[in-house]
């Protein structure tokens, strides 16, 4: 047994202790949540009544790893943008291309960005790379302050050190770093926003870009009194709400230095043309927008086809090459031709038939209505229509990885229960560097719903001397 499945034994044997089976505890938890605005459409998003622990090895480890490769996919992306061949090998609509071709005047495309990882023991294995927008910061950062003086926790600590990481703090020192950037650059015949509000000697307003849902509270009303209470004027803005004119972009009489986008480009294209008032500011260099619309070839999974090609990395630095290659998912476009896979040439098509039990079957962009498909999920007959499902849109072949599933214990009908889980550990990085970490727990994984699936704190656990 590890020293971390010795820590959780004991949190679980602690739960099942006497003083813990009076469960009005759990309900003074839940409470609580939603008091703290822990919640989305009235559901709680941590039915589980234990954090995620991760030891300070295996942090450190998805640190090192982590902001290795975010620096190999900031350089594959600007060698896309470089080469027309690449960039026709993303998958991208002619739109995406144009706002991609966008400088967004500063040096990161990806000023947040955040990773699926499957931890297990020593091996590290990465899901998904989403630089879309970062989800679940204010989220964990709240949660991790209530569990951490929970009663069972507080009582876990006599034996273990628990450190909380990350939250709204790196988030928002990351948005005003990459917008004094944008400042930075000068624009002819543009009046910069950013230049606008220092001469005035004033800080910038931000908006937070999304659809509004009609489902409960979004995560970034908890951003936007974090930004107000740290002094920055912010506003919810949905996309329709926006005008431009003069030089300054605003919404509803509020003038607008920064955005933060919520909404991806193809949400935004399927609404609106290059013509919106968002757009047009964009191309003139009077907006500065977070992330900016280059960070959508980061987020297409035809981006790790990329990088798991040899050739293409050779002449990466050592440890972004080491990152991917031990780290990231063999991928490759769905498309009939031949391939390379761990050094040897393949007919892809053939290959994807013939190896299911090993391959998933994802689409390009996640923001479609398009289904995954995972080989050992199916038979032969329905593996070969999935297949020629992927031939019909953009998709990718990807490698399976192996889930990592513990214990984790909820409470069900007023009784206590342990239910075997799927744990993604999701660190957010802030301009490359992480400064974050939340876990996804789930019956299935990142992605899937369900009564029992939620957030959960993350805690990095040491023993006590």
């Amino acid at each position: 047994m590890t020293q971390l499945d010795e820590a959780i034994a004991r949190y679980h044997r602690i739960l099942e202790s006497e003083p813990y089976r009076d469960l009005r505890w759990v309900k003074n938890l839940q409470d609580e949540m939603e008091a703290r605005q822990l919640s989305s459409g009235g559901r709680l998003l941590c039915p589980f009544l234990r954090p995620n622990f991760v030891t300070q090895k295996q942090y450190d480890n998805l640190v090192k790893t982590g902001e290795a490769l975010i620096a190999a996919v900031d350089r594959m992306l600007r060698l896309a943008l470089a080469s027309p061949q690449l960039l026709s090998r993303m998958q991208l609509f002619p739109a995406e291309k144009m706002l991609a071709a966008i400088d967004p005047g500063y040096e990161m495309s990806e000023v947040s960005a955040q990773l699926d990882l499957q931890i297990q023991n020593g091996s590290l294995h990465v899901l998904q790379y989403n630089a879309d927008a970062l989800s679940g910061a204010a989220y964990a950062e709240g949660l991790s302050d209530l569990f951490y003086d929970c009663p069972p926790v507080k009582e876990f600590r006599r034996r273990y050190n628990l450190t909380r990481v990350g939250g709204k703090k790196p988030f928002l020192h990351a948005l005003l770093k990459a917008y004094k950037m944008f400042g930075s650059q000068k624009s002819v015949g543009a009046a910069h926003a950013a230049s606008q509000a220092a001469a005035h000697g004033r800080k910038p307003n931000i908006a937070i870009l999304e659809f509004r849902s009609a489902t409960g509270r979004s995560e970034y009303e908890i951003f936007r009194e974090y930004f107000r209470a740290e002094g920055y004027q912010t506003e919810l803005i949905a996309p329709d709400q926006l005008e431009y004119k003069n030089g300054v972009l605003r919404a509803n009489g509020f003038d607008i230095d920064l955005i933060y986008r919520r909404i991806s480009a193809q949400e935004f294209l399927l609404r609106f043309t290059l013509n919106h008032p968002l757009v047009q500011a964009y191309q003139d260099h009077n907006i500065c927008i977070v992330n900016s619309f280059r960070s959508e070839l980061s987020h297409k999974k035809a981006m790790f086809a990329l990088l798991t090609e040899e050739s293409l990395i050779a002449k990466f630095p050592v440890n972004e090459r080491k990152a991917v290659t031990e780290h990231v998912p063999w991928t490759r476009v769905v498309k009939a031709g031949r391939a390379t896979y761990h050094g040897d040439t393949v007919d892809l098509l053939e290959f994807i038939k013939e190896n299911r039990e090993k391959l998933v079957l994802r689409p390009n962009d996640e923001y479609t209505d398009l289904h995954s498909f995972v080989g050992y999920e199916h038979d032969d007959g329905s593996w070969a229509r999935a297949l020629r499902e992927a031939q019909r849109a953009p998709y990718v072949v990807q490698e399976r990885v192996k889930p990592t599933r513990t214990l984790f214990p909820l409470m069900n009908y007023g009784h206590l229960e342990f239910k075997e889980m799927q744990v993604d550990v999701q660190p957010q990085a802030f301009l490359g560097k992480v400064g974050g970490c939340s876990s996804y727990v789930s019956s299935e994984g990142a992605g899937t719903y369900s009564p029992a699936s939620g957030i959960a704190p993350t805690f990095i656990i040491e023993n006590k001397a």
